[in-house]
């Protein structure tokens, strides 16, 4: 899926007047790339033949029903880079090509079940557990399509470029007279001119404009069925025997929408997310582990920052970013506790609560709640400010527990790293 900062660059594309801010929530949904294809596929978009093997039988079974020339053998993880990945097994490439369908489930035997590290996985690898066998294509030309939401215009902008198959940002960059944007009126909806004069941007001529034309349609009507905040596709390609293709598809959700978009969002198991950070989701807990050693536990993303920040200054360690959010209950700060204590390498708990909206009376009873229920026995270091503070200090007080009371966030940070020593 696209990083939170190329979805920035894409709006940056967008913005000839003001500038756009690069704040953007955070987007948990993550889909495979053969998902993304099915939701394409779904929708009328061409896209290439493929199916998916779970086992190596599966893939023996998918050679003989797809009659193709040539196949690709692709691992299925949320990583780029597959191509030149290496398995722990030391079997090169999670991408291969042959032409002889006996090879096909040799190939993905090599795949399932190991793990494949590439430039953007963790350091361990991530293990394959699904394959994709798919329609190799030639491809003779490359553009670049997408379709996003952007703030600066109100509503979804089509992107294109008739350079693709690299990063769109780079032709931004070198080439920006090669980048072609058009607001859609959400009322009205994509005009069949608009499409087309995409289409002709992009450099397809002749049949192959209203060709390619239809599948811009297509894509912005997956773009709205599905709720999404960017559809891209790199590249939105041409291929040898004049086919208008949409080889690779990155596609952003709004978590907003997931009330109306259940099934989409079930297809995500989230097998290769950080179980931290599923286990903070089922407690409405935004968590992202790091590799330090002090935990924080704060409300508000821009303390968080500003606390790990802090931490550093003073020659610690974060070892997480844990946003409770403003309208955390006593059940959460509970939680959050269970979830920090779990981790070995945590050495230090700093709290450091600024109460807006958020009752810091409620964080102090969660706080002697957990602390005794889980018997915490690491130094916990508390900065608590604003809505009923004075209320939440005395609970900290009359606990009689062994926590820390800091006036400020630089006083806390200090206390947080000298409790290491």
């Amino acid at each position: 899926m696209a990083s939170a900062l190329c979805r920035c660059a894409l709006r940056q594309l967008c913005a000839k007047g003001p500038s756009l801010p690069c704040a953007s929530q955070v987007r948990w949904l993550n889909l495979q790339e053969y998902q993304s294809k099915k939701l394409m596929q779904e929708s009328g978009v061409t896209v290439q033949q493929f199916k998916v093997a779970d086992t190596p039988e599966d893939a023996a079974t998918i050679a003989g029903q797809l009659t193709v020339p040539e196949y690709v053998v692709k691992a299925q993880i949320l990583a780029g880079g597959r191509g030149k990945g290496t398995f722990d097994t030391g079997f090169k490439g999670g991408v291969h090509l042959t032409k002889n369908p006996k090879d096909v489930e040799g190939l993905v035997k090599s795949m399932l079940g190991n793990k494949l590290t590439t430039k953007q996985t963790p350091k361990g690898g991530v293990k394959v557990t699904k394959v994709m066998v798919a329609e190799a294509l030639d491809i003779e030309r490359e553009t670049y399509f997408a379709i996003l939401m952007d703030r600066g215009f109100g509503g979804p902008v089509m992107v294109g470029s008739p350079q693709g198959g690299m990063d769109i940002e780079e032709v931004a960059e070198k080439n920006p007279d090669a980048i072609f944007k058009d607001p859609i009126d959400i009322e009205v909806g994509m005009t069949e001119e608009q499409a087309t004069n995409m289409a002709q941007n992009l450099g397809f001529v002749g049949d192959k404009t209203k060709e390619a034309a239809d599948q811009i349609k297509k894509l912005y009507e997956l773009f709205l069925k599905v709720d999404a905040t960017q559809v891209e596709i790199n590249p939105f390609g041409e291929t040898d025997d004049g086919r208008v293709v949409c080889f690779d598809a990155k596609i952003n959700f709004d978590d907003n929408a997931e009330f109306r978009q259940k099934e989409i969002f079930a297809m995500d198991d989230m097998a290769e997310s950080d179980p931290r950070e599923v286990e903070a989701s089922k407690h409405n807990l935004n968590y992202i582990g790091m590799d330090g050693n002090i935990a924080c536990l704060v409300n508000g993303a821009g303390l968080a920052m500003a606390t790990m920040d802090i931490i550093q200054l003073h020659g610690g360690s974060p070892a997480n970013f844990l946003d409770v959010g403003g309208t955390v209950t006593e059940n959460q700060v509970f939680h959050a506790f269970k979830l920090l204590t779990s981790d070995s390498q945590v050495k230090a708990i700093l709290v450091n609560i600024f109460g807006g909206i958020v009752n810091c009376a409620t964080i102090a009873k969660g706080i002697t709640s957990a602390c005794r229920s889980i018997n915490l026995q690491l130094p916990l270091v508390v900065r608590l400010e604003g809505t009923n503070v004075d209320e939440a200090k005395k609970i900290l007080e009359e606990s009689q527990l062994p926590i820390v009371s800091a006036g400020d966030l630089d006083d806390a940070a200090r206390k947080a790293v000298s409790a290491l020593s």
